[in-house]
């Protein structure tokens, strides 16, 4: 799983554009004191410009004022989400100790100094009763979208045990990714609890790079659109979405759709025609770079000394594909720099 931390300040909002323009998935975080924010608004904007399938997560629960189901509540009036609760919290404030899964109905604890050790429980019995009325708030709107889900619950009187957390995930995974429900989630990130569900949940609910459709522009075909396969046994397709200035020259990092890109082949910008050997291929942990012989379809990578713009589409040239750029809002407000001389010239054109 390639999983991208963008910058919440609206001075980055490029780069949360950048991010979502390729990502297949993605996990909206929330104050549970502030609530959605106007911030929130934007990125939820972006989320729905690439149809970007989103979960949910209540962050700060441990934090005064923590309140999960009011943030909920904003989900649905201010972004016209149909947000449904996973979760309940148990505890709020200096008391959140923990979490109820309302899918498997049982209490997870996070213990140890951070939260490291997970302890699966029962429910409080002072819990058992609200737990029971989400938990059926829950399974009546995913139901909505799983028919296998609303043919266990008719049979769940007669046979006791029909509706499964197995059938749960499936509906709530086929739900969220067809963008009809935004799952919520909760926990404390600083203290690293709830962020095991968290990831459970990536894993269990959102796309993977086969169930998300996409498509490119054939430019020898009057652009006729096409639609791109995560098959890795096909042509190459790959999309530069970031350039960054490194220690090694300009890093430019792809999100490869189809097919598989290895060292040493040659790739071909679609936009200038220009023809690239893929020298060195890495994957980005952070600022740290780990060398690979390939990656395939889904995979996010890096790639050194390539002369292109952010946008552009690389192929193995059996095709001429390019695939739509990333969206550049408006500026809000445009001023000349100039450099004090020569030296200042190049640095300044290095750094943009």
């Amino acid at each position: 799983i390639n999983i991208i931390d963008t910058p919440g300040h609206v001075d980055f909002t490029i780069e949360v554009e950048r991010a979502l323009r390729v990502l297949d998935s993605a996990v909206l975080v929330l104050c549970s004191v502030a609530g959605v924010q106007s911030q929130s608004i934007t990125v939820d904007r972006q989320m729905k410009r690439y149809g970007v399938p989103r979960i949910a997560f209540v962050n700060k629960c441990d934090r005064q004022g923590a309140n999960p189901i009011r943030v909920r509540d904003q989900l649905r009036e201010k972004l016209g989400h149909n947000a449904v609760m996973m979760q309940l919290p148990i505890g709020l404030e200096d008391r959140f100790s923990g979490v109820i899964d309302l899918v498997t109905m049982q209490a997870c604890y996070f213990d140890g100094d951070n939260g490291e050790v997970v302890r699966v429980e029962e429910i409080p019995a002072d819990m058992v009763d609200n737990a029971m009325l989400y938990r059926e708030e829950m399974l009546d709107t995913v139901s909505m979208f799983s028919d296998e889900l609303t043919e266990a619950m008719l049979m769940e009187d007669d046979e006791p045990g029909s509706v499964t957390p197995e059938i749960i995930h499936a509906a709530i995974r086929k739900a969220t990714i067809s963008l009809q429900v935004t799952p919520v989630l909760m926990g404390s990130a600083y203290k690293n609890k709830g962020v095991q569900k968290l990831l459970d949940a990536v894993v269990n609910w959102l796309a993977a790079p086969n169930e998300v459709p996409n498509h490119a522009f054939d430019l020898d075909n009057d652009e006729a659109r096409v639609e791109i396969e995560a098959d890795p046994t096909r042509p190459a397709v790959a999309l530069a979405f970031k350039l960054e200035e490194g220690r090694y020259g300009q890093l430019t990092y792809l999100r490869i759709y189809e097919g598989t890109i290895a060292r040493g082949m040659q790739i071909i910008n679609a936009r200038s025609g220009d023809k690239v050997k893929v020298g060195r291929l890495v994957r980005m942990h952070a600022d740290e770079m780990e060398d690979i012989e390939d990656a395939t379809c889904g995979d996010i990578v890096a790639i050194f000394g390539v002369d292109c713009f952010s946008g552009d589409t690389f192929t193995d040239g059996t095709r001429r594909l390019t695939m739509a750029s990333i969206h550049v809002p408006d500026a809000v407000i445009s001023l000349t720099i100039n450099p004090v001389d020569n030296k200042a010239s190049v640095n300044m054109s290095k750094a943009l």
